[in-house]
């Protein structure tokens, strides 16, 4: 994987972070934009971050926008039996930045990521509510699929 930021267009600066980038300022940066996304996420600690930047097939990326962290994207890449497969989850941009190309930026890089790394899909999910972000997937060349997401969550407690 190359080294530094892609400046891709508009002055938005990208680039795949590595445990070693993880910074007091990059964990203030995720306090500021995780709650953005979900009012749930607990707040990540430096230690929590690296820990997430390091994980094998993940691969974090951050948008900056005159040096400023302005938003986020995680890209989620794993092999199955049908080849590797890419997700997109967490992407969030900085209200004070949104409609600057910023989540166009951070979408573009994670295809070109999955790509190179012989993805053949790249998937991803997004509310109705949002508008906008599905606007952009849309432009951006992703397609509705007729499908249905399932999602369990464990009880805290099972029944004996």
């Amino acid at each position: 994987m190359r080294d530094g930021p892609r400046v891709l267009g508009m002055g938005v600066e990208i680039e795949v972070l590595r445990d070693r980038d993880v910074t007091d300022d990059m964990v203030k940066a995720f306090e500021r934009l995780l709650p953005q996304l979900s009012r749930s996420a607990p707040a990540l600690d430096a230690a929590a971050l690296r820990e997430l930047v390091a994980f094998p097939g993940n691969r974090m990326l951050i948008a900056r926008v005159k040096g400023e962290i302005v938003g986020t994207l995680t890209l989620v890449m794993f092999p199955i039996p049908t080849g590797l497969r890419a997700w997109i989850e967490d992407v969030v941009v900085d209200s004070s930045a949104r409609g600057q190309g910023v989540g166009a930026a951070l979408t573009r890089e994670a295809v070109r990521l999955a790509e190179a790394a012989g993805a053949r899909t790249v998937d991803l999910t997004s509310r109705p509510s949002r508008e906008a972000a599905n606007r952009l997937y849309e432009r951006l060349g992703f397609r509705l699929r007729d499908s249905k997401v399932y999602r369990y969550a464990a009880p805290q407690e099972w029944d004996s």
